[in-house]
């Protein structure tokens, strides 16, 4: 266990996940830097060094295509002054995440001192998780630590491959890698009935697996945001314009037989805040879900979908949401995903575990200043996805074995 462990005059080679947003040299939302600080602070505390590994972006794919760019807008660097400023220490850069250069920095830290390496991804041995590169990369530490949840489901050098240079006592999680393991294992393996999986967002298609693991789980599945249409469509509804994969309509229809068939309740939201364009400044009106008029489309759940949601998560003992209810990013659309969130907050106030997972349910319990209300908030969206549709994460089965 990280928290057991004495870091004294051991130096830890740390991979996190500094992928943040770069505009102009300036990061604008360092979410993912402040979530590494504890594991950080830690072995800082202890007397320990510290050297930090992260990929930035996708450089050469995208120089690949867009030829006017160079690796220099890929660096990590803009990240130096503002982990200095947040630990209050000069963080220490080497300008390759390999060679002599970086060796010797890494080599010559003393106790307290951090030095962060230049983006991983310069070499396409990272993503090719290639054996030697990952040893190499091994050498710069005495200890290798994984705190990337972001990136548990990539089987790249330095996420998976690595851990096999560095004995079982000498390979870890990090604080917040522990911690994202630790609620996903509460929800799917430990979770307290009933257990209710909200699931929103655009397309069935991109949560069919994720569905699929939770009919075995799960006792209520609600269904919210784009991809509810798809299954109203399914059984003869009328969706107007609204967003519907069509060549999803029976696979919609095998879903709703499964469940029923395992005795899980999947819930279509009864009623849609409707809109006649996709924008702002539509003009609004609300419908039966399954009665939405020709020209108009469903952008949110309506004030029926709302109580009927509401109810049956404020009686959950296990709550897991992944995906927005609605366009919650436009004002007029965002109710609905507002107050499941406060159900959610509220069923947690009653003693159920809540873990929120997924880029914008999290930006959507961030953006109404809810997140430490709910028991558990994921840094990790395709990481999280991947390990509820019940496959094994590479960066976590290199550490568990």
């Amino acid at each position: 266990m990280f928290k057991d462990h004495n870091f004294a005059n051991q130096r830890a080679l740390i991979r996190v996940d500094f992928n943040v947003p770069i505009k102009n040299g300036v990061i604008t939302d360092d979410n993912r830097i402040t979530a590494a600080l504890p594991t950080i602070k830690k072995i800082l505390a202890d007397g320990g060094s510290i050297v930090l590994m992260s990929h930035w972006g996708r450089p050469l794919k995208d120089i690949e295509k867009k030829p006017n760019l160079t690796l220099a807008d890929f660096s990590l660097k803009p990240v130096v002054a503002h982990l200095s400023k947040l630990l209050g220490i000069e963080v220490q850069w080497a300008d390759d995440c390999l060679g002599q250069d970086a060796m010797d920095k890494a080599k010559a830290l003393k106790p307290g001192e951090v030095l962060l390496l230049e983006n991983l991804r310069y070499y396409k041995q990272e993503e090719k998780g290639d054996v030697a590169f990952a040893e190499q990369l091994s050498k710069l530490g005495d200890i290798y630590v994984n705190d990337a949840f972001g990136t548990a489901h990539r089987a790249h050098a330095s996420t998976a491959v690595i851990a096999q240079f560095f004995p079982g006592n000498k390979k870890m999680f990090g604080l917040l890698m522990e911690g994202e393991v630790k609620a996903a294992e509460e929800v799917m393996h430990n979770n307290k009935k009933p257990f209710t999986a909200i699931i929103g967002g655009a397309k069935v298609s991109d949560k069919i697996l994720i569905i699929e693991n939770l009919l075995e789980k799960a006792t209520d599945i609600i269904i919210g945001g784009g991809m509810a249409y798809t299954f109203f469509k399914a059984e003869g509804g009328h969706i107007g314009n609204s967003l519907c994969e069509d060549d999803r309509l029976d696979m919609a229809i095998e879903l709703l037989k499964k469940a029923a068939d395992k005795g899980v309740c999947i819930h279509l939201p009864a009623d849609s805040i409707i809109a006649d364009k996709f924008a702002a400044d539509a003009n609004c009106s609300s419908a039966l879900s399954n009665e939405v008029p020709a020209g108009w489309m469903g952008l949110d759940i309506g004030t029926m979908a709302i109580n009927q949601f509401k109810k049956i998560i404020c009686e959950s003992k296990t709550i897991l949401w992944n995906g927005p209810m609605g366009v919650f990013e436009m004002e007029k659309f965002q109710h609905g995903t507002k107050a499941i969130a406060d159900a959610v907050v509220e069923a947690t106030k009653n003693g159920a575990f809540s873990l929120v997972g997924g880029g914008d349910s999290v930006a959507a319990v961030n953006k109404f200043g809810l997140a430490d209300k709910v028991s558990y908030v994921s840094t990790g969206g395709g990481a999280m996805l991947e390990y509820f549709e019940g496959k094994v994460l590479p960066g976590i089965a290199a550490i568990t074995g």
